[in-house]
């Protein structure tokens, strides 16, 4: 399957230098292994599209909803972070 997501410049800068190798989603859509991210550069300041897009293979999914590793207020305290290798 192939989803397109908006990203913001920043971000997409990063991710096509090779520096950020992961995304970080609401999960309001199914994604799964395989699936394709089309991700298009979106600039928040003019309310459009910057006409650049990358395309990347989802490799693994983590659904962060039911894990119970950390106590609510532990996860409030400190927030959750992504670490990619």
């Amino acid at each position: 399957m192939r989803i397109e997501k908006k990203v913001w410049p920043e971000y997409f800068k990063k991710l096509v230098s090779g520096e950020k190798g992961f995304e970080i989603r609401l999960a309001d859509f199914k994604c799964k292994p395989g699936d394709t991210l089309i991700l298009r550069e979106w600039d928040p300041k003019t309310g459009d599209y910057t006409g650049r897009s990358a395309q990347r293979r989802v490799k693994y999914v983590a659904m962060i909803r039911g894990m119970d590793f950390w106590k609510r207020e532990e996860v409030e305290k400190y927030g959750l972070q992504v670490i990619g290798f």
